[in-house]
């Protein structure tokens, strides 16, 4: 049986797979990527945060990107009852990249691994872990079997889990737990949008509120397809007879912001179901393993911070690597749990907030006040570790105080 051997060994060649494999690679370590699915292959998370752009630079991948000709995202759009509201990356409180791009994942994560394969990673595609042994130093032997069966043994001091949904060392080493979060289902497809409105489409996300418990976003991308989904808890799903694409078109002619412009749509593919996304794990690391990306924890779709967490997560646990291969001492709990349960417990209150009305209240309110949009605008641009935000350093608090704040001058005017 082959027997390989690597510096660092990293599972799965998605954004969080990639960007930690650049960093590392470019400290002057040996990589191997181990990727079950051949690529290109669908996978959802296709709206981008701007704070995201960061690590996609630090790891070299922005010039092979931009040649794609991805549509650039400067905000996010909100809608109810006819109402918007309208965030501008460019007004944000947090000092930071104004803009980013809405991708098709097939083509955005195989333009990641194609490019660090020309930085000379290695990329196996079609290849399972099967076993991990890690030995008392930290280093391991994992166990891969290829389509055709064949198995392999790569040696390494050090692995990185990026494998998203697949959750390889979690699964394994039995880490995974169900979130704290409200299970919810999700039916979409990708549609071509012939009739999108120019005037201010496609150079941002667009969610529209459905009903208090149902959204639903609308995400442009440059080849003229839009990303199109709605999301509830499965029980709202019930309520539409059919096949999924008869269910699929009858949602969008319940929704008079949609029905017009997607009515008669032609659908890329027939439209497809997730459910019961939200996972976490039990610890974010190990000896002689680091989780990052959705490996650690997926939360919600509604305000696009899986691939920034995922690519946020790897540029921080690269880092740690590489200063744990050269010798340092790291502390895991410290600087990598720490720092990545702060950023998802911001974005968890958010999302909370927002299926408890409580950022309908704030989003639709007659006169907003720019400073405090603009501070929410930063959490929506994916920079949810700058404590100097308010909206941030008190995000258990201050949305819900402002919110009453919005009901109590409400109903002083309405007397």
């Amino acid at each position: 049986m082959q027997t390989e051997s690597t510096d660092v060994l990293v599972i799965g060649a998605g954004p969080s797979g990639t960007v930690a494999a650049s960093l590392i690679h470019q400290a002057g370590f040996s990589v191997r990527i181990i990727e079950k699915m051949k690529f290109p292959r669908f996978v959802i998370g296709e709206s981008l945060l701007p704070r995201c752009m960061e690590a996609l630079d630090e790891a070299k991948f922005l010039d092979a990107l931009s040649k794609r000709g991805y549509q650039e995202k400067n905000g996010a759009k909100f809608v109810r009852d006819g109402r918007v509201c309208d965030f501008q990356f460019a007004d944000q409180f947090t000092k930071g990249w104004t803009q980013t791009w809405q991708v098709p994942r097939a083509d955005f994560d195989n333009t990641l691994a194609q490019t660090v394969e020309q930085m000379g990673v290695t990329v196996q595609y079609e290849t399972a872990v099967t076993g991990i042994q890690f030995n008392d130093d930290g280093s391991s032997v994992t166990t891969v079997e290829d389509t055709q069966g064949n198995k392999q043994y790569i040696k390494a001091r050090f692995i990185v889990d990026g494998s998203g949904y697949g959750r390889v060392i979690p699964r394994l080493l039995n880490l995974e737990r169900p979130s704290t979060l409200p299970s919810r289902k999700t039916l979409f497809a990708h549609t071509v949008d012939k009739r999108r409105a120019m005037s201010d489409e496609p150079n941002r996300i667009t969610i529209v509120v459905h009903r208090d418990d149902v959204w639903i976003w609308v995400i442009p991308f440059s080849n003229g397809v839009t990303s199109l989904g709605f999301v509830g808890f499965p029980e709202f799903f019930e309520e539409f007879e059919g096949s999924p694409e008869e269910k699929y078109r009858a949602l969008i002619a319940s929704e008079p912001y949609l029905r017009e412009r997607f009515k008669d749509v032609e659908l890329v593919f027939e439209p497809r179901v997730l459910q019961s996304w939200s996972k976490t794990v039990d610890k974010f690391y190990g000896n002689g393993f680091v989780l990052t990306g959705n490996a650690t924890e997926f939360l919600d779709p509604v305000f696009s911070s899986g691939v920034t967490l995922a690519v946020v997560s790897s540029q921080i646990a690269a880092k740690l690597v590489i200063r744990q291969l050269k010798g340092e001492k790291v502390d895991w709990e410290k600087e990598y749990t720490a720092v990545m349960v702060e950023g998802v417990e911001v974005f968890r209150s958010y999302i909370l907030a927002w299926y408890d009305g409580t950022l309908g209240t704030i989003f639709f309110a007659e006169n907003q006040e720019a400073e405090i949009k603009n501070q929410i605008c930063s959490v929506l641009a994916g920079y949810v570790w700058d404590t100097s935000n308010p909206f941030i350093k008190e995000h258990q608090t201050a949305l819900q105080k402002l919110a009453r704040v919005i009901k109590a001058k409400k109903i002083i005017d309405e007397k």
